[in-house]
């Protein structure tokens, strides 16, 4: 079974928690503060294996979590730094994110890499916050959680030169005959679901990788058919070989075929149509197939070139295969996705931008304020709520952020009720 579309859901480790210790040793009065930090949660890391295919065994395990941090330790021991969680991908695999649909990275060599959720850091222990005016603080951090969020994975095949046409044109037969891919042939519409690929050699020893996709009908860009099924396949490709019924076998006029293709190689992305395409008359073997060849240049311009084939007689194979040698390497690559000014290609970079507001404040039913913000969540699960020295601050935190004054002047009064997360406080004047 092919899969090419998976949702699954990542987490990178917690941070571990910070200690609160003190040194205590004989003849050492007074030893002060010696809590340790947390370690380091672990990062959720794709890298890309050439062995894989599909994204079949996203199917079959949905979760990925990364370790969390040891605690830190008496004696001013740190804890150790949990192992990234490394999870193996096909080539061509986009990673995006579910909610925003902003892709991650673009995972295309072997053995590339991309950080997909970052670990949180260690919480600091009690030997960090010792200060002149307090040398023996009881106040430690948790560690921070680690990043998580729902990601969707595509597979977008990579191939050089992707077959295009409306279904039982010929793509199959033509790719089973060029190279030594083996695709299911039959005499129905849809025989391939999932595309093929295979790797061409011409007679001059250039090579290249060609894909059978699955047949494009009128539609197929509003996902009529088999739809984005096919038209994700596509984007990857330097050179577009479209291939036409020209005996009209099917009932189809070939001219008809050619601009219903194109237009929706247009409507799904407009980049398609910058691509370079070859126009290949398939099964001029057939009764009919020149007049209605000759019919198809008068409409579509006498100066496009067009080779007529037969891939099951294999007639004027060879000079389509040099033509689109020839092609790629005047081709340039498409990158999916716009690169800024200070990315290449092959790197991918991790980028977390955090929310635009640090905190909401909200009205429940029955009249509690609620607060909520990826800042003053993180801030309240970073916080050990069991010390005094710890809540103190907490509060001075909050004040810092100019939450208390915001709270006023959403006509908070003492005594109210402030929720954060599953827990409730007073809001006290």
């Amino acid at each position: 079974m092919f899969v090419d579309h998976v949702k699954i859901y990542v987490k990178g480790g917690d941070g571990g928690d910070g200690m609160v210790a003190f040194r205590r040793e004989k003849y050492v009065p007074n030893g002060g503060p010696a809590g340790g930090d947390g370690g380091n949660g672990g990062d959720v890391i794709f890298v890309v294996d050439e062995g894989l295919r599909t994204l079949m065994d996203f199917r079959y395990k949905r979760h990925f979590k990364a370790d969390r941090g040891e605690h830190g330790m008496s004696k001013n021991q740190h804890g150790k730094n949990a192992e990234d969680l490394y999870v193996k991908v096909p080539p061509g695999t986009v990673v995006s994110n579910e909610e925003t649909g902003q892709v991650i990275a673009d995972l295309v060599e072997h053995g590339q890499k991309a950080v997909i959720a970052k670990g949180g850091r260690g919480g600091r222990g009690n030997s960090r916050f010792a200060t002149s005016a307090n040398p023996a603080p009881e106040l430690s951090e948790k560690g921070e959680p680690g990043f998580e969020f729902t990601i969707a994975l595509e597979l977008k095949v990579l191939a050089d030169v992707g077959l295009v046409g409306f279904p039982s044109v010929g793509k199959s037969t033509l790719l089973s005959v060029v190279s030594a891919a083996k695709p299911k042939i039959a005499a129905y519409h849809f025989t391939t679901i999932v595309p093929n690929l295979g790797m061409v050699e011409t007679e001059d020893h250039r090579s290249f990788a060609m894909a059978d996709l699955p047949g494009l009908i009128e539609g197929a860009h509003e996902g009529v058919g088999l739809g984005h099924q096919f038209l994700r396949h596509i984007e990857r490709t330097r050179v577009i070989v479209h291939v036409i019924d020209m005996s009209g076998m099917e009932g189809r006029d070939p001219y008809e075929d050619y601009v219903t293709i194109n237009e929706e190689l247009k409507q799904y992305n407009l980049r398609l149509t910058e691509r370079p395409q070859i126009i290949v008359a398939n099964k001029m073997d057939m009764p009919d197939a020149e007049e209605n060849l000759i019919a198809f240049k008068e409409k579509i311009g006498a100066e496009t070139k067009i080779f007529p084939i037969s891939a099951i007689s294999r007639q004027g194979l060879q000079g389509l295969l040099f033509a689109i040698a020839d092609q790629l390497e005047v081709a340039p690559e498409f990158p999916l996705e716009e690169l800024e000014d200070n990315e290449t290609d092959t790197s991918v970079m991790y980028k977390h931008e955090a929310k635009k507001d640090d905190f909401i404040i909200s009205r429940d039913d029955d009249g509690a304020f609620v607060l909520s913000g990826g800042s003053v969540e993180r801030l309240f699960k970073m916080t050990d709520f069991s010390r005094e020295d710890s809540i103190r601050r907490f509060a001075r935190q909050l004040r810092g952020m100019g939450i208390d004054d915001a709270l006023r002047e959403r006509g908070a009064k003492d005594g109210d009720i402030v929720r954060l997360l599953k827990f409730e406080f007073e809001f006290i004047e």
